[in-house]
């Protein structure tokens, strides 16, 4: 099992709700642990919480879908920690748009969501990948979603993004092999964070219906997989979805 003590990790989207539940978990077992988010307050705040574990932390602010704002990350986090080891690109955004109204899914929306949920990943781990290779034992985690395996979720562009987010894992690991492992969650509803609060309210009482735990996607789980993924040694290209039991549907 990979020890994670003293590994670096940056976890985009990290400064709330599934995002710092995953910094979190990290910080837990040992990672130094860079926060990469818009909002700087509230990613400062997340690293005086990720402090009190001992490791090390660091905000950065970031914006996913602009590579020199990228390349300025890494950058950041090799100047405060000299190394990188695990990139987690949790980083993500939605608009409720149902799937039959295929006008009210402008252009702008369809380009956001593909910008934040698809080629954001494929910058950060291109711009990653020198470094995580450097030590013969990096890893990614990319946080994709239910609605990447089925024809669901709040847009008809989320779920594309979502699904392409699942098949760049797979090339990636072909890619990065053998020296990074790459791999990737797939969680269902999680209530209480910003992504859900945007989701049409039919959308999120439909979800719950059907997971037969009648329940939704608790966060801790999600990050203790993530952890886990981190920690493997021979897993790599795997999807694991954790959504309550919507996909036995």
């Amino acid at each position: 099992m990979f020890d994670l003590t003293g590994r670096v990790a940056i976890v985009t989207g990290g400064n709330g709700g599934i995002g710092l539940g995953m910094a979190r978990g990290l910080a837990r077992a040992g990672a130094r642990v860079v926060v990469a988010a818009r909002d700087e307050a509230k990613s400062k705040d997340a690293v005086k919480e990720l402090e009190a574990f001992g490791p090390g932390a660091r905000a950065v602010t970031t914006d996913v879908t602009d590579e020199a704002s990228v390349r300025r990350l890494i950058r950041a986090t090799l100047d405060t920690f000299d190394r990188l080891d695990i990139l987690v690109n949790n980083a993500g955004w939605n608009a409720g748009v149902p799937f039959r109204d295929l006008d009210g899914l402008t252009v702008d929306i369809w380009d956001r969501i593909q910008d934040v949920n698809l080629r954001g990943p494929f910058f950060l781990a291109r711009a990653a990948a020198r470094h995580l290779r450097s030590h013969g034992a990096g890893r990614i985690v990319n946080v994709a979603s239910v609605a990447g395996l089925r024809p669901a979720g709040s847009s008809i562009a989320y779920a594309v993004a979502k699904a392409g987010l699942i098949h760049l894992t797979r090339c990636l690991a072909v890619a990065l092999a053998p020296e990074v492992t790459v791999n990737c969650v797939a969680p269902g509803l999680m209530e209480g964070t910003r992504m859900a609060k945007r989701l049409p309210a039919e959308v999120v009482e439909s979800t719950r219906r059907l997971a037969v735990l009648q329940r939704s996607t608790a966060i801790d789980d999600v990050a203790a997989q993530v952890v886990a993924f981190c920690r493997a040694d021979s897993v790599t290209g795997q999807v694991l979805n954790i959504d309550a039991g919507v996909h036995f549907h």
